[in-house]
C-alpha cells in the first residue's frame, strides 16, 4: 500500500485512469481508447495524463491486467465462498467465467474478443493475470484426478516428442502430477468452456435460435465434464 501523501496521490489517480478508460472501452471501443479524452473526463490536460500513462497502449495493457485481475478475482472469489470439491468447483468456475462476461461484454471483449489493431500484449505484464483462470481450472482438473472422479481412457495418447515436452513444462510451472490424457482433455475442457461463453457474449447463436441460454450453458458444461472423464 502506498505510504506517503504523494504515493497515494498517484496511486488514486492511476486508479482513476483505469476507470475511466473502462468507462470508454465500455462506450467507445479498444480501437477508439484516447488518452486525450481520458484526460478530459479526468479534468486534467492531456498533458498531465502522459506523466501516469504514455501511451494508448500502456492504457490498454493497464485495462487488460486489470479485466484478467478482476475475472480472477470474481473465480478465486466464488471458489473460496462454495468450498466446493473439485467437479463443483468447475461447474462453479465455468458459471462464474460465464456471469463475470456477460456483465462486463466490453472487458471481455478485450481479452478474448477480436484483437485491437496495432496493440501487442506485452508478455511480462499480462501471463500471470491472464493464466489465474486457467492455473484454477489445473489446480481443479489435478484435484479431480487425485480423488479417482475422473475416468481415464484405455491407452495414453501417442505424443510426439515436441509435444510431450510442451506438456512437461505445464506440469513443472503449475507443480502438477496429472497424466498426458488429462492434459489434453483439460486443454479441451479450457478452450470449450470459453468458446460456448464467447458464442453468448458475441451473440453468435443469433437472438432466438435457443429458448434458454442458461440451460444451453448448464448443458454444455455437462457435456465438458463427460469429455473430462467425469460420469455422474
Amino acid at each position: 500500500m502506498p505510504t506517503t501523501p504523494r504515493a497515494r496521490a498517484r496511486a488514486q489517480t492511476m486508479n482513476d485512469i483505469v476507470r475511466i478508460g473502462r468507462e470508454h472501452l465500455a462506450t467507445d471501443g479498444a480501437a477508439a481508447l484516447s488518452l486525450r479524452a481520458v484526460a478530459r473526463d479526468l479534468g486534467v490536460v492531456s498533458s498531465a495524463v502522459y506523466r501516469y500513462v504514455r501511451s494508448r497502449d500502456e492504457l490498454l495493457t493497464l485495462l487488460v491486467v486489470d479485466g484478467y485481475n478482476a475475472l480472477g478475482d470474481a473465480v478465486d472469489g466464488a471458489l473460496d465462498e462454495a468450498d466446493a470439491d473439485a467437479i463443483d468447483g468447475l461447474r462453479l468456475l465455468g458459471r462464474t467465467v460465464r456471469r463475470w462476461a456477460l456483465a462486463e461484454p466490453a472487458r471481455y471483449g478485450l481479452l478474448f474478443g477480436t484483437p485491437v489493431p496495432g496493440y501487442d500484449a506485452p508478455a511480462a505484464e499480462t501471463i500471470a493475470p491472464g493464466t489465474r483462470v486457467i492455473a484454477t481450472m489445473l489446480v481443479l482438473f489435478a484435484r479431480a484426478y487425485r480423488a479417482g472422479e475422473l475416468v481415464a481412457p484405455a491407452g495414453e495418447p501417442r505424443l510426439s516428442a515436441a509435444l510431450a515436452g510442451s506438456f512437461a513444462r505445464i506440469r513443472d510451472q503449475f507443480e502438477l502430477e496429472v497424466p498426458d490424457w488429462l492434459i489434453v482433455r483439460g486443454v479441451t475442457f479450457w478452450v470449450g468452456l470459453f468458446g460456448a461463453v464467447s458464442a453468448d457474449v458475441f451473440d453468435m447463436y443469433g437472438a432466438d435460435t435457443f429458448a434458454d441460454r442458461n440451460e444451453l450453458f448448464e448443458l454444455q458444461l455437462d457435456g465438458l465434464l463427460d469429455m473430462l472423464g467425469h460420469r455422474a
